[in-house]
């Protein structure tokens, strides 16, 4: 039997160093939004022979002396983005024959998306709403469906330990996309806030799992201190938690090894938050409550 509650101040201590270095590195560098927030246009280009390098795409489109500058970013094998903020109309057909003119018969336009900046505005205030509401809810929820549970910790305590881990389970892969933000030019976009929604929904399924087999055994096994009962309702579910979770891993593997450029952050972003997910379930929610437990005999 894995020894969870015992060793709480560990995997405790793991989680609040994954915790810290991700706000340090979101306090440096932020998120590097996409034009879904800050408003612009994204054109992705294919080319039919060798992809030139982004020096000389760079050194063809300042000459259209472009308003608000663009990013140059390769994906895949043979294709490349261009985000610009320039909304004039027209803009991506004039660099389309600019980039023809140089590589005659070989640029060919996979995509074009644009965003008003005021669209954009409103879609990152929708998103963040999003995200807020979704956890308070889920935390109203939590407390309702446990509201029968009042010893040794009351049903709002369980609620608050599963937003915490819920919390822990987001600030670790805004950390990490950060990073490949500031390093990798990695933007963040709907599918970014789709994502987290997602880890949201699979990180408070794991924890409730726990939760009801801790409600269940509080019910039938009377001789074990609240520590040796959690301890014995996470080992009961150990199982089931980490099948769960490696399956889903697989899946999103999969995606991001072969589902193309347009999904691969969607689900590293997955990724990230699934296993954060798991292990807050296991290794942060439910030491959380027994920590409670042990400040209220105090």
């Amino acid at each position: 039997m894995i020894q969870v509650i015992k060793n709480r101040k560990i995997f405790l201590g793991i989680s609040i160093a994954a915790i810290t270095l991700s706000l340090i590195c979101f306090g440096m560098w932020g998120l590097k939004l996409g034009i879904d927030f800050t408003g612009g246009s994204l054109m992705e280009l294919s080319f039919k022979n060798d992809r030139p390098e982004v020096s000389e795409i760079d050194a063809t489109l300042k000459t259209m002396n472009l308003q608000g500058g663009y990013v140059i970013q390769p994906t895949g094998d043979k294709n490349m983005t261009i985000r610009f903020q320039d909304q004039n109309s027209g803009v991506d057909k004039k660099m389309l024959d600019e980039l023809n003119k140089k590589y005659p018969e070989q640029v060919s336009k996979e995509r074009f998306e644009s965003i008003g900046p005021a669209v954009g505005k409103e879609i990152k205030t929708k998103a963040v709403y999003a995200i807020v509401l979704s956890i308070i809810a889920i935390m109203i929820y939590i407390a309702w469906a446990f509201r029968k549970v009042s010893w040794p910790v009351e049903s709002w305590k369980y609620s608050i330990a599963s937003i915490i881990a819920l919390v822990h389970d987001i600030i670790i892969p805004i950390g990490v996309f950060s990073v490949l933000g500031h390093f990798m030019n990695v933007e963040i976009n709907l599918t970014f806030v789709a994502a987290m929604l997602t880890i949201l929904g699979y990180s408070i399924n794991d924890t409730i799992v726990i939760f009801d087999r801790i409600r269940e055994n509080l019910g039938r096994v009377s001789k074990l201190s609240f520590d040796e009962l959690v301890n014995r309702s996470i080992n009961e579910t150990l199982a089931r938690s980490i099948n769960t979770v490696m399956t889903v891993l697989i899946m999103l593997f999969a995606i991001l090894i072969f589902g193309g450029e347009s999904v691969r952050y969607f689900a590293l972003a997955l990724i990230i938050g699934v296993f954060s997910g798991g292990y807050s379930s296991i290794f942060i929610a439910s030491p959380i409550l027994v920590m409670w437990e042990r400040w209220g005999k105090k």
